[in-house]
């Protein structure tokens, strides 16, 4: 390892992450502190319906604007089943309920400073029940737009959250490889 750790403590708690501050060691002897926020695993879903996708609009307090992403979160909980997680989210969120949950893989979301995985899940057999959002999801605004037109505002800046850049990256490469090899449509399951 090029950084060491010396010494941890967290810094700071709530419901939701953790916050610790390490003192390290770099390769050379030098020294410092790293921050790291630790938050719990968590999924983004691709609710697809043919060339239809679902997105949620919502306020984001962070950057005080309200933004257009796919379906994602997490539940605060270390030992949670991510398709468990991922169809939890996609029914609190927009009322949809997947027939199938296909795992397209999982990313570290923001690793310079987070420790948090998202798993990435393609929700198909769509249908709709009643959503169930959490209080921080009081003004959600569910979509449904065409591919083409979701496609473009990924390029236009219209949409700009990461997670949901990546998650559709990461189907896209998935869907070129089932066109090239219909045998590996299999998942390999969370890691």
């Amino acid at each position: 390892m090029s950084i060491r750790t010396v010494s941890s403590r967290e810094v700071y708690r709530n419901p939701w992450l953790r916050l610790r501050e390490d003192q390290i060691e770099r390769t050379g002897g030098r020294r410092g502190i790293y921050g790291v926020v630790e938050k719990d695993d968590c999924a983004v879903i691709l609710p697809l319906e043919g060339d239809t996708i679902y997105l949620v609009e919502q306020f984001r307090y962070t950057i005080q604007q309200r933004a257009l992403e796919l379906p994602q979160g997490g539940w605060e909980t270390a030992d949670v089943d991510p398709e468990e997680l991922a169809r939890g989210e996609l029914r609190e969120e927009t009322g949809l309920v997947a027939e199938r949950m296909t795992y397209l893989g999982a990313m570290w979301i923001a690793y310079g400073f987070a420790r948090q995985k998202q798993h990435v899940y393609l929700a198909t057999g769509l249908r709709m029940e009643n959503p169930d959002p959490d209080p921080e999801e009081h003004d959600l605004i569910v979509h449904r737009i065409p591919v083409a037109d979701f496609e473009q505002m990924l390029l236009d800046g219209s949409i700009q959250d990461g997670c949901t850049l990546a998650a559709w990256g990461l189907y896209r490469l998935w869907k070129d490889r089932q066109k090239a090899d219909p045998a590996a449509a299999g998942s390999p399951g969370p890691r």
